[in-house]
């Protein structure tokens, strides 16, 4: 069994275990049923995610950060990973990063935050925030991907690398080369940026960054 199935097969369980079930005589029976999806209720999907063990960041984290916001938002952003804040409080983005989207969000779109929804590509911290590798983004994938199926917006910002990177598949574009493109997420725009921590060390970004925030806000047509 490769890694891949492994972590499938452990997520089915956690799914199960979550259900009640405590005990499987036969691990194959689940294994190969085909209505075992991930919920279709954020609340479920929460559940499941916060019980998760399925990657070694599981041991070092505080808190699992879900993510937070309006399951029923035209706009959604997704970042890379929580941050110490993050993994102190269980919400995404409320460090400097966080204040800095904040104010994106009521300054170009005139929404307040709870208008939107904000989730990451890994849900548990990476120690000393390091970028996380391909196996804790394999075990967290199907989460967030889960999450945009429900939220279902009409435009999708990826902040920053990892996020553009993981989303699209496309591990050889630069983000400096893609930010600002309206891009295809299945039925869902999807606008390329660069992270808020990103603008916190490259001020001069910004402006940037504004003019990708006009192209989604032309995008939602506000």
């Amino acid at each position: 069994m490769t890694n891949l199935e492994k972590l499938k097969l452990l997520k089915l369980l956690y799914q199960h275990k979550s259900m009640g079930f405590e005990y499987f005589s036969d691990l194959k029976s689940i294994y190969h049923k085909r209505d075992l999806a991930l919920p279709g209720s954020m609340d479920e999907l929460k559940t499941i995610v916060t019980a998760c063990h399925m990657c070694s960041l599981s041991k070092t984290r505080k808190n699992v950060v879900f993510g937070d916001g309006n399951i029923n938002a035209d706009l959604m952003f997704v970042g890379e990973g929580p941050g110490a804040n993050e993994d102190e409080s269980g919400h995404v983005f409320v460090g400097r990063a966080g204040e800095l989207l904040s104010k994106i969000i009521e300054n170009v779109f005139n929404l307040r935050r709870d208008d939107v929804y904000i989730a990451n590509i890994v849900k548990c911290r990476p120690p000393l925030n390091r970028v996380p590798n391909m196996d804790e983004v394999s075990a967290c994938k199907d989460f967030i991907l889960q999450q945009i199926r429900i939220v279902n917006p009409k435009v999708l910002v990826a902040l920053g690398s990892t996020a553009f990177h993981h989303l699209t598949g496309d591990y050889e574009t630069k983000i400096s080369r893609v930010r600002g493109e309206v891009l295809k997420f299945g039925g869902i725009d999807l606008v390329p940026t660069f992270h808020p921590s990103f603008l916190l060390r490259n001020p001069s970004s910004k402006k940037e960054v504004f003019q990708d925030m006009l192209t989604v806000k032309r995008l939602l047509a506000l």
